[in-house]
């Protein structure tokens, strides 16, 4: 009996004890729901929130306050722990390591700064869920057709953000090509179907973060706070906004980031945290007040010493820490914690925006480590993603070391999926513009994709006949509308990720003073209230440009379904008479590329060409729809370009 009792006693007890713990939870989850309170009280918290869930768990909060080096601090939130608190030689700097484990629920927690005084500093932080899984974020490749837009020279959708009070540059002047237009995010958000229509499949922006300079700010390469829209172009609403409008349309957005410099007027520059944080710091910090161009040690943009198996140290270190202009300070890498920084906050963006691929600027010019440290923390986490550096370089053997794969004599391994194809690019230009003989001319076309035998993957590579940075293709050629077919028609025939400029698709162009970064920016025409132009609807547009606006969009939207150009096999054979021809082919579909520089009609022999089984089968022109029978020779009646397909 008395066991019995003992037992039922048991039993109460520990019901009791679960109700009350069980009611005790509640409380202290309803009362800690209740209770909590979110802070501002710390000047800056970068990256300015997180996520969970990350395969590294690992993350290192840059924080800027008064003094905030003498406070001790203080996080409870499960699943997080300090691991590593570091002074910056700068009193006003903390970084914190945070260890986040892969169970750690998703909210926001304060973190407490308590200082010697008795007095404490609280900061809210908010660790988000992630919206989908990496292995989801899917890059650019070879499907897709890349719009590079200058922003400020597209289109003005909201003219109330054109001048912004308290910032350094507030003049809109659109006949100064080195000044602020107006063009900004919703202008490109407005003309979302103008590109898709065209059959672009991808947007590149130059960059839109903030570039509160005194002059220049337009162009974006002068970034002053890394986490922040430059509001004449919109808010981070906007950006979001953006991609989520091209996500819907079935496109993507990629985002142009600087790792290699920052804006002088970056608010690190002002209290800087480290005496490394950037290159050449001293010499800066010595004459900040007389700094130009004749004090601040340039780079000597000798790219080679990348790769170069006898260059010299100082050489090496001229490319690499000399500074671009004098209002670009050159970031040091080479700082783990500047390392850190620059890899988060790509990251950041990535999840922000859910992006589509980067490309990432002057690539060569950052410490090449860490060029391969922060794309392959990138490429870890996101094994489907894309990121394309710029290396401007004509010779192939530079622009192949920089792919992730080559097998490099140095050892060295980029992690980097694709860079920028500028050598393709000088030699469809050059072949196009030289006259014809035994080594000049089209010949150079050809043995520029014989190139291809140095690449790991050609098809990674990014094509491109003209950028933000180069003269536009229309000028290139001479304004020779005929070769500007010939060369659009060709690139994006090749087997590459393909990128166009803004308005080359109606012969924007800058012949009144070639290379002039004015004019290679110009204003879309339709973009501006008032416009006597506009390309978005055809209104004013010459024939020649209608034309050119028409031929883009049947190339592009034939290129979107041709499984033989995005994934196919290029066969190509060497010029004879004025005349190239490529075929790219998978499985039943052969498409068929004719450049022909002959003014008179010629009459081409197809025997040549008989491995590629043609004989007798009836092919279409994708630009005039007519059909074409391979079958003994074909009529080219004049120069130009023809692409013929199977499909």
């Amino acid at each position: 009996m008395k066991y019995l009792i003992f037992i039922v006693s048991v039993i109460v007890v520990n019901f009791c004890s679960a109700h009350n713990n069980d009611f005790s939870q509640k409380t202290k989850e309803k009362m800690s729901s209740e209770s909590f309170t979110e802070y501002n009280d710390i000047e800056r918290v970068e990256p300015s929130n997180w996520w969970v869930g990350f395969k590294n768990q690992r993350l290192q909060l840059l924080v800027k306050d008064d003094n905030i080096y003498s406070a001790a601090v203080e996080i409870s939130y499960e699943g997080v722990t300090i691991e590593r608190i570091v002074k910056g030689v700068s009193p006003n700097y903390l970084f914190i390591d945070l260890n986040i484990s892969e169970d750690t629920k998703p909210g926001k927690f304060n973190m407490y700064f308590k200082f010697e005084n008795g007095t404490q500093k609280i900061q809210t932080y908010e660790l988000k869920p992630r919206t989908k899984p990496s292995e989801d974020y899917i890059g650019f490749n070879s499907s897709d057709v890349i719009y590079l837009i200058t922003p400020d020279r597209f289109a003005n959708g909201d003219e109330s953000i054109d001048i912004v009070e308290g910032l350094k540059e507030t003049k809109i002047d659109r006949t100064d090509g080195y000044g602020r237009h107006g063009g900004d995010l919703r202008g490109i958000i407005n003309h979302l179907d103008y590109i898709h229509d065209l059959g672009y499949t991808a947007v590149w922006p130059t960059p839109v973060l903030i570039n509160d300079m005194y002059k220049g700010s337009y162009h974006g390469y002068a970034i002053t706070d890394y986490y922040r829209v430059d509001p004449r172009f919109g808010s981070m609403e906007d950006y979001v906004e953006l991609a989520s409008e091209l996500r819907s349309k079935g496109m993507k957005l990629i985002m142009d980031q600087v790792a290699n410099h920052c804006g002088l007027e970056h608010w690190w520059i002002k209290d800087i945290p480290f005496e490394d944080w950037v290159n050449d710091q001293k010499n800066y910090e010595d004459n900040v007040n007389d700094w130009d161009y004749t004090t601040y040690k340039g780079t000597n943009h000798r790219r080679t010493t990348n790769q170069d198996l006898y260059a010299s140290e100082s050489d090496k270190l001229g490319n690499t820490d000399g500074w671009f202009v004098s209002a670009m300070p050159d970031l040091n890498q080479r700082n783990p914690f500047m390392a850190k920084y620059i890899i988060q906050n790509s990251i950041w963006w990535i999840e922000t925006l859910q992006l589509g691929g980067i490309r990432q600027d002057t690539y060569p010019y950052a410490d090449k480590q860490f060029m391969a440290n922060w794309a392959g923390a990138i490429m870890q986490e996101y094994p489907n993603f894309s990121i394309v550096g710029e290396e401007w370089s004509y010779n192939p053997l530079l622009v192949a070391y920089w792919q992730n794969g080559h097998p490099n004599k140095d050892g060295y391994q980029s992690n980097l999926k694709s860079t920028m194809d500028f050598p393709m690019q000088k030699a469809i230009v050059d072949g196009l513009n030289e006259e014809e003989s035994w080594d000049k001319g089209l010949v150079k076309i050809y043995e520029g994709l014989a190139n291809d035998f140095a690449y790991k993957e050609p098809k990674d590579i990014m094509i491109f006949l003209d950028n933000h940075d180069k003269s536009r293709l229309f000028t290139e050629v001479g304004e020779d509308i005929t070769k500007t077919k010939m060369a659009l028609g060709y690139m994006l025939s090749l087997p590459r990720i393909a990128q166009i400029y803004y308005g080359t698709e109606i012969l924007m162009n800058d012949t009144a003073n070639p290379g002039d970064h004015g004019l290679i920016r110009t204003d879309f025409p339709g973009g501006w209230k008032g416009d006597k132009v506009n390309a978005f609807t055809g209104k004013g547009l010459t024939d020649a440009e209608k034309d050119m606006q028409l031929y883009v969009k049947k190339l592009l939207n034939y290129r979107k379904d041709s499984k033989a150009i995005i994934q196919g096999k290029t066969i190509h054979f060497a010029p004879e008479n004025g005349i190239y021809v490529l075929f790219r082919v998978l499985e039943n579909e052969i498409v068929a590329v004719i450049l022909n520089k002959n003014k008179k009609l010629v009459n081409l022999n197809l025997d040549r060409f008989d491995e590629m089984d043609l004989n007798g089968r009836s092919l279409t022109n994708i630009i005039t729809s007519e059909k074409v029978l391979w079958k003994d020779y074909l009529t080219l009646k004049k120069e130009g370009i023809i692409i013929l397909t199977t499909k």
